[in-house]
């Protein structure tokens, strides 16, 4: 699909009553979760066990810990496989409920081949992370999941304003939210994070920093969106797909503004857009990027209350 078309048809959905519904429905049949199982082992193999080597160097450890997540998504992959690594509660938030039982249960099912990966990467052994795995298959609703899981969700909610106590968090994280968040909606969560941290606690986040209208028109690469100026760029960016163009360095920028010390930040180009880029007219408002921070198309970040 040509993906001002796709931008075109968002940009009329997200105008439209019933929009956001409709656009949900595509997601599921024609968007990435066409492909579910693969979707659940990106999730695991790409995010949370990145997170979880994020810990382990840190010299954390799961177990017991309370967890905050920004961006549930429509299946809790990162809280159940923290729960199975011996978290002792996650709180999950969401703009909008997609929350659902349908995607959760298959989800669930699929975990069962990352059982290994997740009994290794918590430091547990293969048995208690089974059992624990067990347990949860005999959940008949989303609703017992939740509990049994001690995962609560808040969907619509502002993250931004959790109404969690002062220091009540061990970890919070985020993974492919934040490149869909205003910068200054950015700023909000990352001081709400500080207040909401508890001494020695952490923030982690993982952010998706390419045009993610590549994913659906191969013939433009993840820089095409940095060659229009900001006003051009209002005009095809929509609610239902907002991508606010940061770079590496601005996300880590922000959090540093919001009172937060980053331990480390770890993106790196990728060699075939380093490549292409001299050929690609970028607009004025990046020329002031080195070509790493424009070529890097993920950023993984850790901080902590200074």
């Amino acid at each position: 699909m040509n993906w001002r078309i796709k931008g075109i048809v968002q940009r009329v959905l997200s105008a439209t009553p019933g929009g956001r519904t409709v656009n949900d429905y595509l997601q599921r049949t024609l968007g990435n979760l066409r492909d579910f199982e693969h979707s659940v082992d990106s999730k695991v193999t790409g995010d949370w066990l990145v997170f979880a080597d994020y810990l382990q160097e840190l010299g954390l450890d799961s177990a017991g810990m309370d967890f905050l997540e920004i961006g549930t998504g429509w299946y809790p992959t990162l809280p159940v496989c923290f729960y199975l690594a011996g978290a002792r509660s996650c709180r999950s938030f969401d703009l909008h409920r997609h929350l659902n039982w349908g995607m959760t249960s298959r989800m669930l099912r699929r975990l069962r081949t990352h059982l290994p990966a997740i009994a290794t990467a918590s430091g547990k052994s293969l048995a208690s992370v089974t059992a624990a795995y067990e347990q949860l298959l005999n959940c008949q609703s989303l609703e017992a999941l939740l509990h049994q899981t001690n995962i609560r969700y808040f969907a619509p909610a502002d993250a931004t304003h959790t109404k969690l106590a002062d220091a009540s968090v061990d970890v919070a994280f985020s993974n492919s939210v934040l490149e869909h968040v205003p910068p200054e909606v950015i700023l909000g969560l990352m001081r709400e994070t500080r207040r909401v941290l508890r001494p020695g606690g952490v923030g982690m986040h993982g952010a998706n920093c390419g045009d993610h209208y590549a994913y659906f028109d191969k013939s433009i690469n993840m820089l095409n969106y940095l060659k229009y100026s900001h006003e051009e760029w209002k005009f095809w960016d929509n609610d239902l797909l907002y991508q606010n163009r940061l770079r590496p360095r601005d996300f880590v920028r922000l959090a540093e503004e919001a009172g937060l010390k980053t331990i480390f930040a770890r993106s790196k180009p990728v060699p075939e857009l380093l490549e292409s880029l001299p050929a690609l007219k970028l607009s004025s408002e990046f020329i002031e990027y080195p070509p790493e921070e424009l070529c890097a198309v993920s950023v993984g970040f850790v901080s902590q209350a200074s």
